[in-house]
């Protein structure tokens, strides 16, 4: 809660004018932007880049920052943008996850096999993941890799929290299905 009075109080000042208060959202936020970013794109630079983009934009569209919801809301309200007319312009689909950064922070197996059943695993993940459809993967990767709430999803996505929790519901379900689809099938090759 105190992390949420912090960033809006920040973003209210870089709203009066105060620029540099920017460089503060940016240590707190950049991280979590470019995860969102990779897990979208599964590109390095272009997740650079498009943080970059994010808080440029934030910075030209302070004026409509009203505080009336959580800083990362309205946040991920202009990353989501950014990211689909990153879409547009290349005029390709997010069907790429990349997995590294989540295998990397797996702790150790104490077995050879362990870690290599574990890679087979994420790989796996990693394909069903990137079947759904955009919304959907964009709903996993902000519930359950972001941990944003329902509400707050429902709040960007401009939903209601019943919705959200369906959709995720759903989503979950197809992501499930793919797995064990996937799963079958490397089983019998």
């Amino acid at each position: 809660m105190a992390s949420e009075s912090i960033d809006n109080q920040l973003m209210f000042r870089v709203k009066e004018g105060n620029l540099d208060q920017m460089g503060l959202l940016f240590d707190r936020h950049h991280r979590s932007l470019y995860g969102f970013f990779l897990y979208n794109t599964g590109l390095k630079e272009e997740s650079d880049d498009l943080v970059q983009t994010v808080f440029m934009n934030m910075i030209r569209s302070r004026a409509t920052f009203t505080g009336s919801h959580k800083f990362e809301t309205w946040m991920y309200s202009i990353a989501r943008n950014a990211l689909k007319d990153h879409y547009r312009k290349n005029k390709r689909s997010s069907a790429f996850v990349d997995t590294e950064q989540a295998e990397e922070q797996l702790q150790d197996s104490t077995t050879a096999d362990d870690k290599i059943n574990r890679r087979e695993e994420e790989k796996l993940l990693k394909r069903a993941l990137e079947q759904l459809n955009e919304t959907d993967r964009e709903l996993i990767i902000l519930s359950r890799y972001k941990e944003m709430k329902y509400q707050e999803i429902a709040l960007l996505l401009n939903l209601s929290e019943g919705a959200i929790k369906v959709r995720i519901h759903r989503a979950i379900k197809q992501l499930r299905e793919n797995y064990l689809e996937l799963s079958h099938k490397t089983i019998l090759s």
